[in-house]
């Protein structure tokens, strides 16, 4: 029996178990794919949003706010690549005037510090490279950018590290309360609300017991909520398709340069990465479940409205087209609630949901205590991590190590110069990866301008052997995705 057991390993799943870690409870974690941050947490522009964007009032307003300030500490206690670069939001119009303004007044109800409205002279100093046509922008300093996927992996890995159990390639089929025949509300009896009845979770592995169930499954939380509640909120998922530039365009614009929202959303932004590279998108497509499918109309789309903040954007340089799919809802709020007794929604949580991530997970932390789970602090909880990161070696440091361990001196990937020691290192750490972008999540190898073309069997090379796996055993990404399917030529040395 868990005292709490979550369903989804992305940005929002694995803040609420790092904030659970934190008190001396038995935490498990279900993620139906191989590997954690694989749903929207690894595909979206990667942006810190200051704030000023929601209503004032909603939980998207106070969490935001909140989740950037935690996300600044935890970044740097967590070593994740995280930079304070600001943004800067455009009038490319007169009639654009006015939202930009509404948004200032907005982010001054919800408390972001340092906002300002900029002429346009003001910010083209600035930004050199914006469209003569900015008449205005707001400026909000305390916007930052991070490296999602690491940010997910390292608030699991500590979770993990601090007794947490991560169940991968688990998928929930069903929720069924202990010592009734049905949800609250849906025909049956319900859980105590003080955890002494709890919920089974019925899984394609078998089945677990929690006292209290949290539900952070992203595009999935409306179907998980019905398992366990009546229907009363729905998930309308958005796809969004993105350009990732080399770094050739990464010094292209300082901040992050959005134009002045519409009724899809914040619009098409164009965006320097933690990684030196420009990230542009994404559009907004409405979808059926997960379709992360790329398309040249929508790329198109997204090019167009990049070149009227930026016109000198040069779309040539792409390394990577991708789309990640928003989990939108018809609230238009985080839905974050104890939606029958002991069963906690953690829904809803599209843009800024990567910004109130860590706000969310103490809010989640809030309402299991309300809900009757007994909250007490560790005196030995772990919030400490280092990964190291060769190529940011100076040259006595990169000699010292070598010879400390000679794997750190062989360079896998040549792009971003990531060693065999830094792969081997994720291979043995608290939550390994079993693919190849699950090594390039976590030490960027593959990451760079040829994407994986040299290093990849490499790579798979070090997956089968540390593994113990034939290298047709390795995928791609998801489980599944193969990459090898016979066997061509005898024999293969040895990395």
């Amino acid at each position: 029996m868990y005292d709490v057991l979550i369903i989804g390993g992305g940005i929002t799943g694995a803040a609420a178990a790092f904030q659970l870690s934190k008190y001396k409870l038995n935490i498990a974690v279900l993620e139906r794919e191989n590997d954690v941050a694989m749903g929207a947490t690894k595909a979206n522009s990667a942006i810190l949003h200051a704030g000023y964007d929601p209503k004032p009032g909603t939980l998207m307003a106070r969490l935001n706010v909140r989740g950037v300030e935690l996300a600044k500490g935890l970044c740097q206690r967590l070593d994740v690549p995280y930079r304070s670069c600001g943004s800067f939001v455009l009038a490319l119009s007169e009639e654009d005037r006015a939202k930009v303004e509404e948004l200032y007044r907005r982010g001054v109800e919800n408390g972001v510090p340092g906002l300002q409205l900029l002429t346009g002279e003001e910010a083209r100093s600035l930004e050199p490279n914006l469209a003569s046509e900015t008449v205005c922008a707001l400026h909000a300093p305390t916007a930052a950018i991070c490296s999602p996927w690491e940010f997910c992996l390292a608030l699991m890995e500590t979770a993990v590290r601090n007794g947490a159990e991560l169940h991968l390639n688990t998928a929930v089929t069903g929720l069924s309360p202990i010592g009734g025949a049905g949800a609250e509300g849906a025909g049956g009896a319900s859980p105590s609300p003080t955890g002494q009845g709890g919920w089974t979770v019925h899984t394609d592995r078998g089945e677990l017991q929690a006292r209290f169930v949290v539900n952070a499954a992203g595009v999935e939380a409306d179907a998980i909520h019905d398992m366990a509640a009546p229907h009363d909120f729905t998930i309308t998922p958005s796809r969004g398709e993105y350009y990732l530039l080399d770094k050739s365009e990464g010094a292209r614009v300082g901040r992050v340069i959005f134009q002045a929202p519409s009724k899809l959303g914040k619009g098409v932004l164009v965006a320097p990465t933690v990684h030196g590279n420009l990230i542009v998108g994404p559009n907004a497509t409405p979808v059926k479940g997960n379709d992360t499918s790329t398309t040249g109309e929508g790329l198109r789309s997204v090019g167009d409205a990049a070149r009227r903040s930026v016109p000198s954007v040069n779309l040539r340089e792409s390394i990577r087209n991708f789309s990640g799919v928003r989990a939108n809802t018809d609230r238009g709020d985080f839905i974050l609630r104890e939606a029958a007794p002991g069963f906690i929604d953690l829904a809803g949580i599209c843009s800024p949901g990567l910004s109130a991530a860590p706000a969310i997970g103490e809010y989640a932390v809030e309402l299991l205590g309300k809900a009757g789970l007994t909250l007490e602090e560790k005196t030995d909880f772990i919030c400490e991590r280092k990964r190291i990161r060769f190529k940011e070696l100076s040259p006595v440091e990169k000699a010292a190590l070598v010879e400390k361990e000679p794997s750190y001196g062989r360079v896998i990937c040549r792009c971003e110069t990531v060693t065999q020691g830094e792969i081997l290192a994720a291979l043995h750490g608290p939550i390994p990866p079993c693919s190849v972008d699950g090594v390039k999540r976590r030490v960027n190898a593959g990451m760079g301008r040829c994407q994986g073309g040299f290093c990849a069997p490499r790579v798979v090379e070090l997956l089968s052997r540390e593994l113990g796996l034939s290298p047709g055993e390795i995928p791609q990404d998801q489980s599944g995705s193969w990459l090898l399917k016979v066997e061509t030529k005898g024999g293969h040395r040895d990395v």
